[in-house]
């Protein structure tokens, strides 16, 4: 999406407030207890981002990802990813009919406003790579005919951690294009109980309904992209960025599309929050979960028990702040 030359207004941030409030109670319907989870999906979803849940099995990732996709009255796919899924059933494939004497194409799971894709590390890179180009260009090419995906388009991925059996770690380039990897951990005692309850009779996503569509998420994206940035905090996000490269610890560091990702996630927190402009403080909470997953710590450092988090972390405190404001 362009940017656009105006700034947003009170009455645009009052809106994306009671919007976004609306899709936040629906989904805390269903799951419990995680506040910090839902305003992540919430925030790439207005970034107009891609988000990668990773857990263990039977926390709730998929119900997250369910919960989120039906509070919004758009098009919804799941795609199952198993080790046979072949890219034409994420993509599409072009059939010949018989009548027509013609190839029609027939489009794939990704053709909707929000996919769904359920343990996507589980099928073959090669499939997983299908998801490049629809990710980063909002579009499809089979058999050399382009197809446009329709806005907003968001993945939402779940997957568990890759020393689990009969799974693929995400190759980098795909890694690359999530805005932010969230886990959802393990309940506390008080919602895990309340589930007991709510989910053992009934499935709550039965009886979610949409409070909002995907018109009115689109004009929430425009908001969201009227966010002023000042010149200090864009410095500041290229400062975390040449950070993690220069790091002797890290072996691959934040690409450029990091940065504009940082970026894109720190207007949507500062409109979360009712600001029209965004703090260096925003980009320094979202360093972890937009960055932390696109980093690959070097040999020497895996093996004395450094993360990718835990250099990251050490990096931050290293770049200095700016001091600013609205300015």
């Amino acid at each position: 999406m362009s940017e656009t030359t105006s700034e947003a207004t009170g009455a645009d941030l009052e809106t994306l407030h009671r919007v976004t409030q609306r899709i936040r109670t629906n989904v805390e319907r269903v799951i419990e207890g995680k506040p910090d989870v839902v305003s992540a999906a919430l925030v790439v979803l207005l970034a107009e981002g891609h988000l990668l849940i990773e857990d263990v099995p039977g926390v709730g990732k998929t119900m997250l990802s369910k919960a989120l996709a039906r509070s919004i009255d758009c098009t919804v796919r799941r795609i199952q990813f198993t080790p046979d899924l072949l890219p034409s059933d994420v993509t599409g494939v072009s059939v010949f009919n018989q009548d027509s004497r013609e190839f029609e194409f027939r489009p794939g799971g990704v053709f909707a406003n929000i996919v769904v894709g359920d343990e996507i590390n589980r099928a073959s890179p090669k499939t997983q790579s299908a998801l490049l180009e629809c990710m980063e260009e909002r579009q499809v090419t089979v058999d050399n005919t382009t197809y446009h995906l329709e806005s907003p388009f968001m993945v939402i991925a779940t997957q568990n951690p890759v020393e689990m059996e009969g799974t693929y770690a995400l190759p980098e380039a795909q890694r690359d294009r999530f805005m932010a990897r969230v886990s959802v951990g393990y309940p506390v005692e008080s919602a895990e109980i309340a589930m007991l309850d709510s989910h053992t009779s009934r499935n709550p996503l039965d009886d979610l309904e949409p409070v909002t569509d995907a018109g009115e998420v689109r004009k929430l994206v425009e908001i969201v992209a009227r966010v002023h940035v000042s010149d200090a905090v864009r410095h500041y996000a290229v400062a975390i960025s040449t950070a993690t490269r220069l790091s002797r610890e890290l072996s691959l560091g934040a690409s450029p599309r990091a940065t504009l990702h940082l970026v894109r996630a720190g207007k949507a927190v500062a409109a979360l929050a009712g600001r029209d402009y965004v703090l260096p403080d925003d980009l320094h909470r979202l360093a972890e979960p937009v960055l932390s997953h696109r980093l690959l710590p070097t040999v020497e450092a895996a093996m004395t028990g450094r993360t990718s988090q835990s250099v990251l972390a050490g990096l931050l405190e290293t770049v200095p702040v700016p001091d600013v404001g609205r300015a």
